[in-house]
């Protein structure tokens, strides 16, 4: 019998661990090969750190190649420029290739047309290697004519995790700059209240980051809009005015243009349509985990907040679609279920020498079990897991936790 070809568009946590988790599923009797863009994997937890030099490039990232050779799985450095899934092909830039399953982890792009003067630049952003590279370009140079610093997550915007982590080290690089004093530092954010998080908040959140705004002398702008963001000053929905010369701003993130083309599987974002088998709806053979994937947000606030797609359901959703995947390979009826808000929440905040680690029994509510704990072994807890992750995934051990 002709073994059967897993093909999987995408290369970082969620490509990897499903393309990794599929082989030893099947104990490597399967063909798997990965399509990405990158030639290799990013920690992207560790973005918030690069702009203040406490991270290089080669410390957060590492070849897929030689991982996914040491696991005998075809690595292929290229991008998927179209899906055609009635033939069960994906043409890309260095070929076609045909699937018997394919998992979409393609991730995520930038929609910077979400606050107009971002492209352009007048302020910066950490979401992504190159753009993290360029923020810190930006912040060597405040810290030669240093002034007003506002941080902030737009609407639509979902990674609120990330703009809080950057507010807490940058106001922490202050002090070490011995700036803090004559810097007026912002905090900008489309959700209705401080540690909504895009999930719905949890007990003590607000109070608690509440504590380390006033802490922290930072001026918290909330359940409010951008407008448009200049050279130096940001302009909000309700014509507040805040001059700056440095800011970081997380922008909405949609999917790739080749999913979003497909409309048959894809919503307005480009993200994909999916069960809680992360099935596809309409393609029992077409899987999508991580940030590819759609969510269903189970709430409208008054100004539009995103849900963070995160590393650990991330994975959660990978393993569940390799399992998925290797019971129809040996003919069985897929049988793992997880929606994505019954993904546990787990996440570490850091905040330069301190932190919150944030547990919940479900991303999203209802929730039986809620809670934060603050202090700074949650920052010691953030340097040991990058470590860790990093040595896990560089040598395939994906079905450790």
């Amino acid at each position: 019998m002709t073994r059967k070809r897993v093909l999987v568009l995408g290369g970082n946590f969620g490509g990897l661990t499903a393309a990794l988790a599929v082989k030893h599923e099947l104990h490597g009797d399967v063909d798997v090969r990965v399509v990405s863009a990158s030639d290799r994997v990013l920690f992207n937890p560790s973005l918030i750190w690069l702009p203040f030099g406490k991270r290089k490039a080669e410390d957060i990232t590492f070849e897929l190649a030689d991982t996914f050779d040491e696991h005998d799985v075809d690595f292929v450095h290229g991008e998927a420029t179209r899906l055609d899934l009635a033939a069960k092909q994906v043409e890309t830039t260095k070929g076609t290739f045909d699937y018997d399953y394919l998992v979409i982890a393609t991730g995520y792009r930038n929609n910077f047309d979400a606050v107009p003067g971002l492209r352009e630049g007048n302020a910066s952003t950490i979401t992504t290697l190159p753009d993290a590279i360029k923020a810190g370009e930006a912040w060597r140079r405040f810290l030669d004519d240093p002034g007003d610093v506002v941080i902030g997550a737009s609407q639509g915007a979902g990674c609120f995790g990330a703009a809080y982590e950057y507010l807490f080290n940058v106001s922490y690089q202050l002090k070490k700059a011995g700036l803090k004093k004559q810097v007026k530092l912002s905090y900008v954010s489309a959700e209705p209240f401080l540690g909504h998080f895009g999930i719905g908040g949890l007990p003590h959140g607000e109070s608690l980051l509440g504590m380390f705004l006033k802490k922290e002398k930072i001026t918290p702008y909330l359940n409010v809009g951008m407008r448009h963001v200049d050279d130096g000053q940001l302009v909000l929905d309700d014509d507040t005015k805040l001059d700056f010369k440095y800011a970081m701003i997380i922008p909405p993130f949609v999917g790739q243009d080749v999913v979003k083309a497909v409309a048959e599987i894809a919503d307005d974002k480009g993200y994909v349509r999916v069960r809680d088998t992360y099935q596809t709806e309409e393609y029992d053979d077409v899987y999508a985990v991580g940030i590819a994937a759609a969510v269903d947000v189970p709430w409208q606030t008054p100004t539009p907040v995103g849900v963070p797609k995160t590393g650990f359901p991330t994975e959660q959703q990978a393993h569940v679609a390799a399992k998925n995947i290797a019971a129809q390979i040996r003919g069985e009826q897929p049988r793992e279920h997880k929606a994505f808000g019954e993904i546990p929440a787990v996440c570490v905040m850091d905040a330069g020498n301190n932190g919150v680690i944030i547990l919940a029994d479900h991303m999203l509510p209802p929730r039986k079990h809620g809670v934060l704990i603050p202090g700074p072994q949650a920052h010691a807890m953030k340097l040991a897991f990058e470590k860790y992750f990093l040595w896990k995934s560089k040598h395939g051990y994906v079905n450790l936790p």
